[in-house]
Parts: C-alpha cells; sequence; structure tokens
C-alpha cells in the first residue's frame, strides 16, 4: 500500500497558497521595520508594518481585480479613521460612541461577502490599535500618513509579487482542490474495508464533499474571473481551464455511484474481492495526489504502472468470480453491482489518464480550449445601499450580528478602561476576531483562541526565558510570524499558537517584554472571549435552526433541476451542455451548504438543535438522490441508446417530479397530512431493447424511491 510520505507532505504545504500567503505577508509587514531599525526610526517602520498588517487581513487569495479593489478601498478607509480616532481619542466618551458606530457599520459588511467583511475588520482593527494611543495631532497626521504609506506598499507588493506568476495562484488552489477530491476517494474506499462504520464514514464523506466544493467554487472564481484565461491566450491558461473542467466531471463521476454496501459485505467478503475494490480507488487517488502536485512544482506526472496492474487485476478477478459462480453461490444483482463499481473505477481512471496528457502539451499552443460558458458560472456581488438598507431589519442575521458586535466592543472597551492594563486593547482585538454572525461559529473560534494563546503563551515564555541571544530570538520570531500568517486560513489554533510567541518575542526587542506581559495577554484573552461568547448567546442570537428551511428548499430546488436536465438526455435529443453543468453545479453549493449547517447545529445547545433526527435523513437522503441522478446521468454518456425506448419510463420521471414538487410545497407551508401519493411500478413492456438497458428503468425506480421517503419526511419536519 503507498503512503503518502511526510516529505511529501511538506513539500506540498510550502508550495501551496498558505505558505505563499504566510511569506509574503511576513515580508511585507516585517521590512519596512527592518530597514528603518538601520537608520534608528524603528518607531516609524512600526508604523509602516502595522498598515501593511491592517491591508493584509483583506489580501486572501481571490481575483487580483477584487484584491487590489479591496486593499486599495482599505488603505483609503484606514488612513481615515486613523486620523479620526487619533484626534478624539483624548475623549473617552466621544470614541466609545465613535467604536459602537463602526462597530455596527462594518459589520453590516458581511451583506456584500468574506472580502467585504474583511474590509470592516481591518478598518476596526486600526481603531482598536488606536484607541490608547493618545499623542499631538501633528504626530497623528504623521502617524496617519506612514500608515497609509505602509498601506500602499504592502499593495504594491502583492501586485507585483502576482504579476511576476499571474497563473501561480491558480495553480495553487486548482492543486489544492484536486487533493481534497483525492481524499474524497480515499474516505470512499473505506465502504470496501471490512467491518467499516459506514454511519461515521457517510458523516466524513458529507464533511469532504463541504471542503471540495469551497476549493472548487475557489478555483471557479479565480479562473473565470482572470482575464489571461477567459481570453484564452496562453497555452497555461487553457491547460488549466481543461484540467479544472475534467476535474469537476471526475467528482460528479466519484459522486455517482452508491450501492448498499453492508450487502455487498455480507455477499462477497469470503471471496476476497472488495480488498481490491478498496485498493483500486486508493490507487487512484494517488494518482490524483500525483496531479496535484505536479500543478504546484511544475513538474509533469506519469501515471504508475502499479495503479493499471491493479486494475487490471480488478477487472481478472471480477470476470473469474462470474465464470465460476455456476452453483449461484453469489447473486446475480450483487455480481452486477460489482461489475457496474468496475466499470466506473474505469471510467475515472480514462478521465484521470487524459488529465495527465494535457500535462504533455502544457506548453503547446495546440493545446484545446474547454467548452464552457464562464460567464454563466459566477455569481456577481451588489453593492448598492439599498441592499444595506433592505437588512436594516431584526429579521436579518446580520443585522443582529451587528447589533451584538456593537454591544461587546462597547463593554470590552469599558471593561478594558477599567482595568487600565498596559495592553487592554488585546481584550477589544480577541473580541473582533471571535465574534461571527453564528453562535456555532464564535464558540468554535474562541476555542481555538483561548487554546492557542495558552500554549502559545508558555511557549513564548520559555523562549523568552531561556534564549537571549538576540539572532536566534530574531530567526524564532520570522519562523513565528511565517507560521502564523501561513496558517490563519487553513488552521486557526495553529495561527494563534505562533502569534501568542512571535508578538512576545516582538516586545521584548522593543524592551517591554516580561513575563507579566504573556500573564497579561491570557487574562485579556480569557476577558474578551467570555464576553463574546456569552453574547453570542444570550444577545441577539443567531441559530442554524433559522437557516435550515431555505437551505432545504435550496437542496430540494437544485436536486429538481438537475434531474430535470438529466432526463433530457434519454427523453429529448436536445441537450443543452451548459444548463446541465449549472444545475450539477447548484447540487453541489446547496448539499454543501446544508450539510455544513447541519454538523454547525450540533455545536448549538441541545434546545436549539430542532428536528436534528429528521435533518440528518433529509441530508442523507438528497445526498443519495444526487448521487443516483449523477449515476443515471453518466449512464447515458456512456451508452449509445435510441431515446424513443425509453418513453414508458416517463410516468416515474414525471412522479418524481411530482414528488419533488409536493415536498418542496410541505416544507413552505407545513403541511402535515401524507397524502395517498402512488409510486409509479416498472412496466417492463418496450423497455430493454439492448442487453443492459435494463439498468436504466431501475436507477428510475430508484431515484423515485428516494423521493417518495424524501416527501414523507417533509410532513414531519416543521420550520
Amino acid at each position: 500500500m503507498q503512503i503518502r510520505q511526510p516529505i511529501r507532505n511538506i513539500q506540498d504545504f510550502l508550495l501551496s497558497t498558505y505558505f505563499a500567503d504566510g511569506l509574503r505577508i511576513t515580508i511585507g509587514v516585517l521590512l519596512p521595520s527592518l530597514i528603518l531599525a538601520q537608520f534608528g526610526m524603528l518607531k516609524y517602520g512600526m508604523n509602516l508594518s502595522l498598515g501593511a498588517l491592517c491591508v493584509s487581513v483583506v489580501d486572501s487569495p481571490g481575483p487580483m481585480v477584487h484584491r487590489r479593489n479591496a486593499m486599495l478601498i482599505t488603505t483609503a478607509l484606514i488612513f481615515t479613521f486613523s486620523i479620526i480616532t487619533g484626534l478624539t481619542n483624548k475623549n473617552h466618551y466621544f470614541i466609545g460612541f465613535l467604536l459602537a458606530i463602526s462597530s455596527f457599520v462594518f459589520s453590516m459588511f458581511y451583506i456584500y461577502g468574506i472580502r467585504a467583511a474583511s474590509v470592516g475588520t481591518a478598518v476596526l482593527l486600526i481603531m482598536v490599535l488606536s484607541i490608547d494611543d493618545v499623542r499631538p495631532w501633528q504626530e497623528v497626521l504623521l502617524y496617519a500618513v506612514l500608515i497609509l504609506a505602509g498601506s500602499l506598499w504592502y499593495t504594491g507588493l502583492s501586485y507585483f509579487v502576482y504579476r511576476l506568476r499571474p497563473f501561480r495562484l491558480v495553480q495553487q488552489s486548482l492543486s489544492d482542490s484536486i487533493l481534497e477530491v483525492a481524499e474524497f476517494l480515499r474516505e470512499k474506499a473505506k465502504f470496501y474495508h471490512h467491518n467499516n462504520n459506514y454511519e461515521k464514514t457517510y458523516s466524513d464523506l458529507l464533511q469532504l464533499q463541504v471542503s471540495v466544493h469551497e476549493k472548487q467554487d475557489a478555483v471557479r472564481e479565480l479562473l473565470f474571473r482572470t482575464r489571461e484565461i477567459v481570453r484564452d491566450s496562453t497555452p497555461e491558461g487553457r491547460f488549466l481551464l481543461l484540467v479544472f473542467v475534467d476535474m469537476v466531471d471526475l467528482f460528479e463521476q466519484v459522486m455517482s455511484t452508491y450501492y448498499n454496501y453492508q450487502q455487498l459485505h455480507d455477499q462477497f467478503d469470503k471471496a476476497g474481492i472488495l480488498s481490491d475494490y478498496e485498493m483500486a480507488i486508493k490507487r487512484i487517488s494517488y494518482a490524483l495526489d500525483d496531479i496535484a502536485f505536479a500543478l504546484k512544482s511544475g513538474g509533469t506526472p506519469v501515471v504508475s504502472k502499479r495503479l493499471l496492474i491493479e486494475i487490471e487485476r480488478l477487472k481478472i478477478k471480477i470476470n473469474d468470480l462470474e465464470k465460476n459462480n455456476q452453483n449461484q453461490e453469489y447473486n446475480t444483482l450483487g455480481i452486477i453491482a460489482l461489475k457496474n463499481i468496475e466499470v466506473n473505477i474505469e471510467n475515472i481512471l480514462a478521465r484521470v489518464k487524459t488529465i495527465f496528457s494535457y500535462f504533455k502539451i502544457r506548453n503547446s499552443k495546440d493545446i484545446r480550449q474547454a467548452e464552457v460558458d464562464t460567464e454563466k458560472f459566477i455569481t456577481r456581488q451588489k453593492f448598492d445601499f439599498k441592499l444595506f438598507t433592505e437588512n436594516l431589519t431584526y429579521t436579518s442575521s446580520t443585522f443582529r450580528h451587528s447589533l451584538r458586535v456593537t454591544v461587546v466592543m462597547l463593554l470590552g472597551f469599558v471593561v478594558a478602561q477599567i482595568l487600565n492594563f498596559s495592553h487592554s486593547y488585546w481584550i477589544l482585538l480577541t473580541i473582533l476576531v471571535i465574534s461571527k454572525p453564528g453562535f456555532s461559529l464564535t464558540k468554535e473560534r474562541n476555542y481555538q483562541r483561548l487554546i492557542g494563546t495558552t500554549v502559545g503563551a508558555f511557549i513564548g515564555m520559555g523562549v523568552i526565558t531561556y534564549i537571549h541571544d538576540r539572532n536566534t530570538l530574531f530567526v524564532i520570531l520570522l519562523i513565528c510570524m511565517i507560521g502564523c500568517y501561513s496558517f490563519q486560513r487553513k488552521n486557526y489554533v495553529v495561527s494563534v499558537l505562533f502569534m501568542t510567541p512571535y508578538i512576545l518575542i516582538l516586545f521584548d526587542f522593543l524592551g517591554m517584554g516580561s513575563i507579566a506581559l504573556a500573564r497579561e495577554r491570557i487574562y485579556d484573552t480569557f476577558i474578551g472571549s467570555g464576553i463574546a461568547l456569552l453574547a453570542s448567546y444570550s444577545l441577539f442570537p443567531t441559530w442554524e435552526h433559522e437557516k435550515l428551511k431555505e437551505a432545504m428548499l435550496d437542496i430540494l430546488k437544485a436536486n429538481k433541476a438537475y434531474y430535470e436536465q438529466v432526463i433530457r438526455l434519454y427523453f429529448e435529443k436536445n441537450y443543452n451542455r451548459t444548463e446541465y453543468k449549472l444545475a450539477r453545479k447548484e447540487v453541489y453549493v446547496s448539499t454543501a451548504n446544508l450539510a455544513s449547517l447541519f454538523q454547525r447545529m450540533f455545536s448549538e445547545p441541545k434546545s436549539k438543535q430542532l428536528f436534528i433526527k429528521e435533518v440528518h435523513q433529509f441530508t442523507a437522503l438528497s445526498h443519495l438522490l444526487s448521487s443516483y441522478v449523477a449515476t443515471l446521468s453518466l449512464y447515458n454518456k456512456e451508452h449509445q441508446f435510441i431515446f424513443e425506448s425509453f418513453e414508458a419510463l416517463k410516468p416515474i420521471a414525471n412522479n418524481t417530479n411530482y414528488l419533488l414538487d409536493t415536498s418542496i410545497d410541505n416544507l413552505e407551508q407545513g403541511n402535515s397530512t401524507i397524502d395517498n401519493v402512488p409510486l409509479i411500478r416498472l412496466n417492463d413492456n418496450g423497455l430493454a431493447i439492448k442487453k443492459g438497458e435494463d439498468l436504466v428503468p431501475e436507477q428510475f425506480d430508484l431515484i423515485q424511491k428516494v423521493a417518495y421517503d424524501i416527501y414523507k419526511l417533509s410532513v414531519k419536519i416543521k420550520l
């Protein structure tokens, strides 16, 4: 069995967007202070670094035009607010009022998306760091100009790095999304493992599906909004687009098959063939790992001979099993299922080989253009004031979040003034980074912050106490900075764990480091965390069950639209590839949204976990439905049929649509009675003209039965 070596894992990380971000931010923040320190102007350098740090908050992966615009808007806002805060912070009442108003307005930026929300966070960050910094107005203006210069320096650095290698971020993001698909495959391979925990594997698969969607969506945004790629002007752009389109199709192939694995184990465990399926699927996942690594490293992957041998061995074994089944030792349907899985594995392998072949013509001008209407796959975010005013209502979760942040920031400010610690702004900083729109997210970030800060403080105290060599301390500071900024999107606990020693060592360099400082940081973090967590529970709370109804309706509508596109493959000769792919994308989006929402519900108080059992069943059935529909879709593409022969299946297809429509109505209107909706039975007349076509009616029937189960469940859930 191949095991991914630790060296490959380290290489993957060093070539990832996370490490690239960490290096860029570290250079952007550290360099101004280092250079000016050589001329005895460290104080000015620190101000420049602060400007760079605030702007780096909004410089998350995405299309460069969005990043650039966000950084320039942030630069203007933090320059303005550093002046306003610096000129008014002598009056505690006024600055408290300004903090409250700003907290509300900038927290409302969540309605415009995550990047806009991070713009608001950056502005509040400069305010919090400037609140206790009382100085003459001339120095305030100089401070603001230095903040402006630091912001522009970082914006210029980020843009320069992008122009240096414009495709680098797309390569890294695409690589990360392929690694997630490989992980999904490895998890799915567990279904073929003896004595597997199916419930846990299924739950893990749903979580991985959320990750796959998030990563693919990030790549989609980057690819379809990057001018060089959309214009189709370079071989590299066409290559990346081809790989991405094929990977989305491959993921559909991976999603398609769903069997009763318990029955397969009951029948075939004694034959020992299921372990071969597990190994074959794992080998394909390792091939995807190689593709992902080649994308980041610039290499050319080669299809492993062991993979080809494994697939060939599997084909031979299943054929032998069928030949030797003269005494009907194994169920015929079970053998058909195994053969279908094996065919699906071969089809996945064929797609993997196609992606491998793209690397050989990566730099060739002859590389073909991917057929995709990019405009239809990107979501436009409106930035109009009307959206802001429409959300100024208590029914809006963003409005409640903004009210909550306003109150807790004001409360934190009052507590900080009463305690009068030397760095009391840490309380406000903690509240700012922990406060999230939902209780579950706030709770999760709270624990991560507390664990990271506490452990990091002890590490920092150990470093300051036992290491006195300035050069060694600087190297540790550098490592901690890179670690902090590299993990801030990947693993927040690790990020904070690096952040605390980095801050303590930094203060030590400034002649302010001590054990008391570490102790104070822990105190401030616990105070800020406590205020934020209590507020998220008791102050204008937002619970996940409030969004359940909308999420469930979205997934039903998406599955119905996807099903309608697929049955057109059987009943109509006209087929719109773009509409089909859009419908498929919406299924992935809505499935990921519902799965992540369901997981967040588990971290909420028991009293807020409404219909948890029914919602779990609904999520499972929805996933099953989309898997069966994907199987029906792929079966059509992989076989040549006469479309007219499927007319007899129309009643089943229509009834499935009716069941899904009724389920949508039940959820919307809260119907509490089950109407007598019959299941349409299979009629074999006119079907199965060609050998193997009998699987198509069976698939239509399976989809109808799942739709019927969803219909019955929709009556039980009252939201």
